[in-house]
């Protein structure tokens, strides 16, 4: 909702967010700019907007709620036309025994929205205002079963179920049963926080498989007969050539859903049976998330902190594909950028719009390589570089010597662990004291998924499954256990797993968590919800230095790095599977080697 100048200046003196100082500089950039001084205050982080609605809110002695959508009987809901709901953003979800009408709206000074509302259910209203990301989400209650509608929509097309294969232009129209299907298959994804939408040709039918918190399940099989159409429509969008059938190809749409935007990154490629399609979905609201959110904690937090102040150098991430080094180095560039240094990237592709950062894409055809568009950085006067990943020796000597003239260079390896990414570089023809004089930190990382807060079950392992966990994770009684309780205590009191009690004692584990396999409710998958890193901070230090020096190998620079107390990634899974953050389970899926 929008709030006048005047009135924000007497929020901000009520709640004390900002002195007079800053609302008076405030106040000149609004004139200067010609911004409203709402939006200034929300994007400079004096004041969130949910706490400036609620001092609204508080000042217009209006109720403040938060609504949840599943608590909303669609029977009220439904008293206010779809249409109606969403042109004025107001949300019907109570009816008092009294028959009071309780409104929800994202602004209730809108006197013209009232007044048509109450003409449509009555004037007995008790009106409320509620945050706007929080009126999208109970809108999309009107949608009902998103599953449901895309299972008619294809049985229709099910009727059909010739080989005919021939695509007409009002196969693939806007209102067309196919263009429906797409438009489903995409929300039903965003909805169940699906990464990736694969679809995939078989003999007799089309699969539609979703990578949900990095696994793939099966939602739907659709007709073979409408694979031809479907995939026409996804190229359509995608500004695709839809009668090349034969190559590989890349494009990608946008699209809103309850009012995020979502960019999708779509390749095609030639298989036995068709043509199979895979998207990435890449929510272009998400905010850049701390390096806490992300699960650092400890000694790798602080060994992270301290390279991000570094004036050069190379910070190095690494893992397979999947495992959420973008979103790292993501999180890792918002926190750096400010109006005072140059940030340039050389990415392929850009997943990630981050303003201010000057982003640049790779395109192999037209000459521009990871090479050359580095090279072309160097000319741009930056001050923080990230190249999304090293695959030659051309690139790493690059990255080398620009993190020599004094830039900090960010980027990505294919690596198992992070000590192995030392070698990696000696490999591709890095002098070894090149190596040891510009790499600060590697960063090795998996992404487990995360037990589901509502439903996790804490369980007191029998002896064998203690001695299992002992074999599995490399332990030792005794000393070992007393370093793994340390390790606890200190995740806990630094907030990793929330409230929940200690899970061992000097002695051992008493207690382990799993996950309720029955729990499908509030977006959770199999008792899982979203996911968490579990990371090796390997810092170079003057040990490590001489190990490289000396062409160790990879295993001794991992000894060196544990003795000189680097948590290895299988130990921060431990730990945090220990806390109820995820199972140990998990932390074994995606670890072991």
């Amino acid at each position: 909702m929008r709030i006048s100048d005047v009135i924000t200046e007497k929020l901000l003196a009520r709640t004390g967010a900002a002195t007079p100082e800053q609302v008076a500089a405030l106040k000149e950039e609004s004139a200067h700019s010609r911004r409203p001084l709402q939006y200034l205050v929300i994007e400079k982080e004096l004041i969130s907007e949910k706490t400036l609605i609620q001092a609204w809110a508080d000042y217009a002695q209006i109720p403040y709620i938060e609504l949840d959508p599943r608590n909303i009987p669609s029977d009220v809901l439904n008293k206010i036309p779809e249409r109606i709901a969403r042109q004025y953003n107001v949300v019907l979800f109570k009816i008092g025994e009294d028959g009071i009408h309780h409104l929800a709206m994202e602004d209730p000074d809108d006197v013209q929205a009232v007044n048509f509302i109450q003409k449509e259910i009555g004037t007995n209203t008790q009106i409320y205002i509620a945050p706007k990301e929080n009126i999208l989400a109970a809108l999309e209650n009107y949608r009902g079963d998103v599953n449901q509608e895309l299972n008619e929509v294809i049985d229709i097309q099910r009727e059909d179920n010739g080989d005919n294969q021939t695509v007409t232009e009002e196969d693939v129209a806007e209102d067309s049963p196919i263009a429906q299907t797409v438009n489903l298959l995409l929300e039903y994804a965003i909805r169940s926080h699906a990464s990736d939408i694969h679809i995939e040709p078989r003999e007799e039918y089309v699969q539609i498989r979703y990578r949900i918190d990095g696994v793939l399940k099966e939602v739907n099989r659709l007709p073979k007969n409408v694979l031809s159409a479907l995939i026409s429509r996804i190229k359509i969008l995608s500004n695709l050539k839809i009668d090349e059938r034969r190559v590989p190809q890349d494009g990608r749409f946008k699209i809103k859903v309850a009012g995020k935007q979502y960019a999708l990154r779509v390749s095609s490629l030639p298989v036995a049976d068709g043509e199979k399609v895979a998207m990435r979905i890449l929510d272009e609201s998400d905010q850049a998330i701390t390096l806490e959110s992300l699960g650092y904690w400890g000694e790798s937090l602080g060994v992270m902190k301290i390279a991000l102040t570094e004036p050069n150098g190379m910070v190095l991430v690494t893992g397979p594909t999947g495992s959420g080094k973008s979103t790292s180095l993501f999180s890792v560039l918002s926190i750096l950028n400010t109006p005072d240094v140059n940030i340039s990237t050389i990415e392929d592709p850009v997943e990630y719009k981050i303003p201010g950062v000057n982003q640049t894409q790779t395109n192999v055809k037209a000459g521009m390589t990871f090479a050359n568009g580095l090279r072309a950085l160097l000319r741009q006067d930056p001050n923080i570089i990230m190249i999304g990943e090293i695959r030659d020796g051309e690139t790493a000597n690059l990255g080398v010597q620009a993190a020599l003239t004094g830039h900090l260079v960010f980027s990505t390896l294919h690596t198992n662990n992070a000590a192995t990414c030392l070698p990696r570089l000696l490999d591709m023809g890095i002098e070894p004291f090149l190596i040891a004089s510009t790499v600060k930190v590697v960063v090795g990382q998996r992404l487990v998924r995360r037990l589901h807060k509502a439903s996790r079950q804490s369980y007191v392992p029998s002896e064998e499954e203690k001695q299992a966990v002992i074999r599995m994770f490399n332990l030792r009684d005794g000393q070992d256990f007393s370093y793994i309780h340390k390790l606890e205590k200190q995740a806990a009191a630094e907030g990793i797993g929330g409230d929940a009690p200690l899970s061992t004692d000097e002695h051992g584990i008493n207690t382990l968590w799993h996950a309720n396999a029955d729990d499908n409710e509030d977006a959770a998958h199999n008792g899982y919800k979203g996911r968490i890193g579990i990371y090796e901070v390997l810092a170079n230090s003057l040990n490590i230095q001489k190990l490289i020096m000396s062409n160790s190998t990879s295993n001794q620079i991992q000894s060196q790095a544990i003795a000189e107390g680097m948590v290895t990634m299988q130990t921060d899974g431990l730990i945090k599977a220990l806390r109820g953050e995820t199972s140990i389970e998990e932390v074994l899926r995606v670890s072991k080697e």
